[in-house]
């Protein structure tokens, strides 16, 4: 007795402290990440509207345009990034519901036939027939975490998965929006050289009029026809690279490159003004950050998972059935057989498996770590980049619709001094290549605005409540406030 009393009393102490191990095991906490007061774009703008998160907002509607809302929406189920970032959810739900179902009892059925020899010496060495039917139940206790753990952690691989759904979906959005808008300016900056080359044209037929009248020379016609043949040049160009962009479109909505067509329009979309709100709320609204961060609380999870390595496993079993020689007796009750057990498993030596485990899971961590760093200031430098990219653009165009101002009355000028013998045709055609040069450069720069206002509102995280402006056929700019939006037409 006293000897019982003495084993006792040195394993419940060690009994008690490896419970205690177990229930003192790391908690799971979300990262957290140096977050500046304000965007350095912002300082001295004074207090900036905060844009109300929405999850999964249709954010494209900011634009005013039918036709992108169709596309958008389109590309959102059937763009095969999108299924396949779908499918990856499905399969992370799946594992979690895998884990998850370790953590309960399990039951199952049996049935078996074996013939054996010199097993049993009561049968003298002949050969035995045994027939046996049971059902069997198991249940691992979780006593120090370890099954709790690897379900936290597919669980929460399964939320990264989801935010990265998200995150793929937001990213074809824009891709979409992006090329539909470039190929809305390509489809104005067509226009434009249409009616550049209906000009140089009927600059030709005059300047030919006037070679055959003998006021100028052969030198004057093949200047004009030269500049005719590098325009007409330049917009073949443009109808290459519109077609490039309608292929590129048809692929991001789910469709084949040959089925998809898009016919030229007025370009009419409006023009917001995007409020950036607060940095905190990047990363409230951004998906990738969310799937960085539950990326960082699994392998804190599997961390704890690969600590439990050291304590026991203590499992539940029981069967019950029946067991017979003969096929015919076998469901009898005194054919019945049961019995229960319990097992203590805890490796002593292993080569150093478990700490090798734990370290790899330490590693694994800080590697999410540094990867949530990174993708926090990769979102801050995305939205740092495109408002200091609106800011400098809206100068740039204000400047550039002066440029075209000055060459568009130049080259009036200009013409009706050539018509009236008063400058050569050298001047005239200078005034025309600046005035196209220059209102070319208006819609690349009215583009670049665009693409950054498509690049803010997916550096931002896409997804919340605006009023959507009207569409003018002046293309408006719509500027977000908390007060009533003002809207100023540019060109």
């Amino acid at each position: 007795m006293k000897k019982i009393n003495s084993l006792r009393a040195a394993w419940l102490p060690l009994v008690a402290a490896l419970v205690l191990a177990g229930c003192a095991s790391s908690a799971v906490v979300p990262p957290v990440a140096d977050v500046p007061a304000q965007f350095k774009e912002q300082a001295g703008a004074g207090a900036q509207p905060v844009a109300v998160a929405q999850a999964d907002g249709p954010w494209w509607h900011v634009f005013a345009d039918p036709v992108l809302d169709t596309l958008v929406e389109r590309a959102s189920t059937d763009n095969t990034s999108v299924q396949q970032a779908a499918a990856r959810l499905a399969e992370a739900r799946a594992l979690a519901r895998t884990a998850d179902a370790d953590r309960s009892v399990q039951l199952g059925v049996g049935a078996g036939a074996s013939r054996q020899a010199g097993i049993d010496r009561t049968t003298d060495g002949r050969p035995a027939t045994l027939l046996t039917a049971n059902a069997n139940v198991s249940y691992e206790l979780d006593l120090f975490g370890r099954l709790s753990g690897a379900s936290d952690a597919a669980s929460l691989d399964a939320q990264s998965r989801e935010a990265l759904l998200r995150s793929a979906r937001l990213l074809v959005q824009a891709e979409v929006a992006q090329t539909y808008l470039s190929l809305r300016a390509l489809d104005d900056e067509r226009t434009l050289m249409r009616e550049t080359v209906e000009a140089y044209r009927g600059t030709l037929t005059l300047t030919e009029r006037r070679q055959r009248a003998g006021d100028l020379a052969e030198l004057d016609v093949a200047r004009v026809q030269a500049e005719l043949a590098s325009t007409e040049s330049d917009a073949v160009a443009l109808d290459r690279q519109r077609a490039l962009l309608e292929h590129a479109l048809g692929v991001l909505t789910g469709q084949g490159a040959s089925a998809f067509s898009l016919p030229a329009t007025d370009w009419a979309s409006a023009l917001p003004v995007i409020p950036a709100g607060l940095p905190s709320s990047v990363l409230e609204r951004r998906p990738d950050v969310a799937a960085a961060q539950k990326s960082v609380m699994a392998a804190q999870a599997r961390l704890g998972v690969a600590q439990t390595a050291w304590f026991p496993s203590i499992s539940l079993t029981g069967a019950g059935g029946y067991a017979s020689p003969d096929l015919g007796d076998l469901f009898k009750w005194s054919a019945r057989s049961w019995g229960i057990g319990a097992l203590l498993s805890l490796p002593l030596l292993d080569g150093g498996r478990r700490e090798a485990g734990v370290q790899g899971a330490s590693a694994r961590l800080d590697g999410a770590l540094a990867s949530y760093r990174e993708q926090v200031l990769v979102a801050f430098r995305e939205v740092e980049d495109q408002l200091v990219s609106l800011r400098l653009l809206e100068t740039q165009s204000t400047v550039q619709a002066r440029a075209v101002t000055a060459a568009r009355r130049a080259t009036a000028l200009s013409d009706s001094r050539y018509r009236n013998g008063m400058v050569s045709q050298l001047d005239l055609l200078d005034a025309r290549r600046s005035e196209l040069r220059n209102r070319r450069q208006a819609l690349q720069a009215r583009s670049a605005r665009f693409q950054a206002t498509v690049g803010l509102i997916r550096a931002l995280g896409g997804g919340w409540e605006v009023r959507p402006p009207q569409p003018l056929a002046s293309a408006p700019v719509v500027r977000l406030s908390s007060s009533a939006p003002s809207v100023s037409a540019v060109e």
